[in-house]
């Protein structure tokens, strides 16, 4: 009695239709469903269309029709997959995402932040632009060819400084992101490329924000003093540059200067640090070749905000430049070339610093040269390569301290 009652449920249960490819069917059992594809439907396959079946659905006939269906489902799983970077350069912010079949432009949008920390830490993590490492090499390469710079000629810089300006700069450029998004947010709800930050967007109240950024004021002030008394009070006096940043656009267009003067304090800090002073004739074309320096990346860089910062008022060396640009970063690509040349010189480095100098001159002309400023992703792609040219200046330092 009971074996029939089950037969005749089964029967009942595997009712389908017979279309000609054997493809449309109601049958429930082995299902080739992509639960990361909520929009397709669960489609099973038919056992009378496919007699080699296993008993538990495994396909063994090498029919031509299924294996393109199990082709394209493979490519729609790969699809998916590929929109989860950890990768730095394909996050930032403007890049240009893939297109899906429809022509939209897919930007990818997850991070390691997204995938690994928890989401209460998410926004704060954000925030911090600490899915973006490239803004803390950019503000850590000045203060690392300072240190080096420093050191006793034939021996390596001190390690121990080194780590605690790479934790410095770390800190010093979230609390700065945390700062301009600040005073930014209702500017970034206007422009395509920020409005998803956390506090524009609504993730983290001002308030929220202003916690956060005593949190990693606090933690950079551990840092500042482990430092000799001068360097306090020179780290100290860059807060001010740090805190006034963030309003430069709005009245000048040559806010790319000033985040210069901003970013490049490393390279009087760091010199600081190691000898307790300042040797001018070393550190300031040291600092002005990276003030120069922060001219061509980031005026690369506000090419992506151009027609936004149009629209908001806002201004910046890209709108003032406009067509020049390549002329003016070629301009400042000379300058920053010859202030380390000569910081060099006055340091009495040995010949390999002028080798690695003459190619990290080679990659500045590269990306000066061959970016297109109306291209938001190559605009990206051109700022995120100087984090390279900082290490060549590093390494050519480092090399010829060693052998000076």
């Amino acid at each position: 009695m009971a074996s029939t009652l089950i037969s005749r449920a089964s029967r009942r249960f595997l009712k389908y239709s017979f279309p000609s490819s054997g493809l449309s069917i109601q049958y429930p059992s082995p299902s080739v469903f992509n639960p990361l594809i909520s929009t397709e439907p669960s489609i099973s396959i038919n056992r009378n269309f496919y007699p080699s079946l296993g008993p538990f659905g495994q396909y063994h006939h090498q029919d031509s029709e299924f294996e393109s269906f199990k082709t394209v489902r493979s490519l729609s799983n790969f699809q998916f997959v590929q929109h989860i970077s950890t990768s730095p350069s394909s996050l930032k912010e403007g890049s240009e995402g893939n297109k899906n079949q429809s022509g939209n432009v897919v930007k990818a949008n997850i991070s390691w932040i997204d995938l690994y920390l928890p989401k209460q830490v998410q926004p704060y993590a954000q925030l911090a632009r600490l899915d973006k490492p490239i803004g803390t090499w950019l503000l850590l390469w000045p203060c690392m060819w300072s240190i080096t710079l420093a050191a006793t000629p034939g021996q390596l810089p001190d390690f121990k400084m080194l780590a605690l300006f790479g934790c410095g700069a770390l800190l010093l450029r979230g609390a700065g992101c945390t700062i301009n998004d600040l005073l930014d947010r209702d500017i970034d709800t206007k422009v395509e490329r920020t409005k998803s930050r956390p506090v524009a967007s609504g993730l983290l109240t001002p308030f929220q924000g202003l916690c956060f950024l005593g949190f990693q004021l606090t933690l950079g002030l551990g840092i500042l003093l482990q430092l000799n008394n001068y360097s306090r009070v020179l780290g100290a006096s860059s807060l001010l540059l740090v805190f006034s940043y963030p309003l430069m656009k709005r009245f000048t267009f040559w806010p790319q200067a000033y985040l210069g003067l901003t970013f490049n304090w490393g390279a009087l800090l760091g010199w600081a640090a190691i000898r307790g002073s300042l040797d001018p004739t070393i550190v300031l074309p040291l600092y002005a070749s990276g003030v120069f320096w922060t001219l061509v990346y980031d005026t690369i860089y506000a090419h992506q905000d151009k027609e936004d910062d149009l629209k908001v008022g806002v201004k910046s060396t890209a709108l003032r430049f406009g067509d020049f640009t390549k002329e003016w970063i070629t301009g400042f690509g000379i300058a920053c070339l010859g202030g380390l040349a000569l910081s060099g010189y006055n340091a009495e480095i040995g010949w390999p610093y002028y080798a690695f100098l003459a190619a990290a001159s080679g990659q500045l002309g590269w990306q000066i040269w061959i970016v297109d400023l109306s291209s938001r992703a190559d605009c990206n792609s051109k700022f995120n390569s100087n984090k390279w040219f900082g290490a060549i200046i590093f390494g050519g330092i480092l090399a010829g301290k060693l052998v000076s």
